[in-house]
């Protein structure tokens, strides 16, 4: 299932504020002083939208998975090598032969960041909570492999206590915490990593009630850093000293600040004011081969959903037009000149770096499974798909995006790809993040909308179940498809790899054969970063950046 949050078209700028601007030593005070002092470790970082409330069972956007991985942690966190290391948790867990119970002890000494002692019980209420329909946590089918979480995700108020007790979690004590799934989960351990596995002090959501994750006073964790401060123009981290492994967390202070325009981000990098900034367009190309240039490299795709309602676009409806629309956009173009070269044209709706769960990376066993550029196959697709429904032309539509500087770019671009190669007219329509979500997520309010969906775990299947035509949380394109559904709900079932890697390739194949989206580029993204910045993480999966680790040199 997905983290799912909709990635932003956009980016995270890093801003190292301070008295002195950048991050920098300060010289000895006298003769005597022969040692150089160490820099403040205080971070400033600028995101481009707030993160709508820190709930780590109703989470979904990338800025609160990132905000929530900071200031709390689940049993495991994941490593810089985006790996499963202990992290509440006391070691990895103990899993029973049929791979069905996981027994995971905790550390000695945890506590929350008010100082009251953490339990196992905490992750047993964390996970019932979610799974309760009154939550109405939307990443909620993530936990339905723990046994008997379809059932209480559907449960009736009369049928709820019932269900819970049934769950498959268990606090066997306070330091033990017992697990149980419906099936074999390859990626289980790495699921533990996410927020929406978290624990949550039972007294303290309650107290809190619908204030809970809505300010600082109402955000309880138990990661390396706590919420000091958020005015809803900036959130104020600052180092958790009860966090188990204080002592290796470098940082004191972190500023998120909240901002919608990075224009003037490579100039203030420039000046040395921030530490971190995007590098866009022309500036990939002026920075290429510097030593200040991190790339992050996410298991992201972007694309365009086609919605499959036939009140907003009932053209729409033909898997031959939609095919035409995908074969006339020339998507090495796209990504070598908007997006600087960095990201890679899609070969297909999975991600470069996902493996396949048989040993194998899932590009490279599936290879590619969708057309590539193809001018004149996509004018006889358009002609023949409008003869199949009595249409001479293509009516007017619209294609809808963020309002960011990216997002509109690649809206031109897609417009003048569809004119040149097609001939037909299309409205663009940039708008607000939040109104964006909003009509995708909630209304599913459009016609074709460009979006991107970042993985949670690393498997296939976080790319292929959110369009099941059951799939009531995720399937934003009303995308029914009873191959596509037998294929992926088979590979659930599969418990042989290979077989099952198979089945997911073929599902992918049958979704580029329909092609209700059209995938557009795998996401990478280059940053330059300050050379005295250390330790700071760019992860592929789900959060915008990793701070545990990263110390001002």
């Amino acid at each position: 299932m997905k983290f799912r949050q909709l990635v932003l078209l956009g980016t995270i700028i890093g801003l190292f504020g301070s008295v002195l601007p950048g991050c920098s030593v300060r010289p000895p005070q006298n003769d005597t002083d022969d040692k150089i002092k160490l820099p403040a470790q205080e971070l400033t970082i600028a995101m481009y939208a707030e993160p709508p409330a820190l709930d780590s069972s109703t989470a979904t956007a990338s800025p609160a998975i990132t905000i929530l991985n900071a200031i709390g942690e689940g049993l495991y966190r994941l490593n810089k090598d985006g790996k499963p290391e202990p992290g509440l948790a006391k070691e990895l867990p103990h899993i029973s032969a049929d791979g069905l119970v996981y027994t995971i002890p905790l550390r000695e000494g945890l506590m929350w960041a008010d100082g009251s002692p953490l339990k196992a019980g905490d992750f047993e209420f964390a996970y019932k909570r979610t799974l309760d329909p009154a939550t109405k946590a939307k990443l909620a089918p993530m936990l339905v492999w723990i046994k008997g979480g379809s059932e209480l995700m559907k449960a009736k108020p009369e049928e709820l206590e019932a269900k819970k007790a049934a769950l498959g979690v268990k606090a066997k004590d306070d330091k033990t915490l017992e697990i149980t799934l419906e099936k074999p989960v390859a990626f289980f351990t790495d699921q533990l990593s996410m927020p929406i596995f978290f624990p949550q002090k039972p007294d303290f959501v309650k107290a809190q009630g619908d204030k809970y994750g809505s300010e600082a006073g109402a955000v309880l964790g138990a990661g390396p850093f706590k919420l000091e401060q958020w005015d809803h123009h900036q959130l104020m981290l600052v180092k958790n000293d009860k966090y188990w492994d204080a002592k290796n967390v470098k940082l004191g202070k972190v500023s998120v600040r909240i901002v919608k325009d990075a224009g003037e981000g490579l100039k203030l990098y420039g000046e040395d004011q921030i530490g971190l900034a995007e590098l866009k367009g022309e500036q990939i190309a002026a920075y290429k081969g510097r030593q200040d240039v991190a790339v992050k490299r996410e298991f992201v795709t972007a694309y365009i959903l086609i919605n499959q309602n036939p009140l907003y676009a009932p053209f729409l409806q033909n898997a031959k037009i939609r095919r035409a629309l995908a074969a006339s956009i020339d998507t090495k173009q796209l990504a070598d000149g908007l997006m600087g070269g960095v990201s890679v044209p899609a070969a297909g709706l999975v991600p470069l770096g996902i493996a396949d769960g048989a040993g194998q990376e899932f590009r490279k066993t599936a290879g590619e499974t969708m057309s590539g550029f193809d001018p004149d196959k996509a004018k006889q697709l358009l002609a023949e798909g409008l003869a199949e429904i009595g249409l001479t032309e293509l009516p007017k539509f619209k294609l809808s995006a963020d309002d960011t500087e990216i997002a509109k770019k690649t809206v031109e671009f897609i417009l003048a790809q569809w004119k040149t190669n097609l001939g037909i007219e299309v409205e663009g329509d940039p708008m607000p993040y939040a109104q964006r979500a909003q009509k995708m997520q909630d209304a599913k309010d459009f016609q074709a909308l460009i979006a991107l969906w970042g993985a949670d775990y690393n498997d296939p299947m976080t790319f292929l179940d959110p369009w099941l035509t059951d799939n009531k949380s995720f399937n934003y394109i009303t995308y029914r498809s009873k191959p596509f559904d037998d294929l992926v709900k088979a590979a659930d079932k599969e418990a042989d790899t290979a077989r099952r890697a198979r089945l997911l390739v073929d599902a992918e194949k049958r979704l580029m054969e329909d092609m209700p989206l059209i995938p557009l580029y795998f996401r990478a993204r280059p940053f330059a970063k300050k050379t005295n910045v250390e330790g700071l993480v760019l992860p592929a999966i789900a959060k915008e950046w990793e701070l545990k680790w990263t110390y001002i040199k």
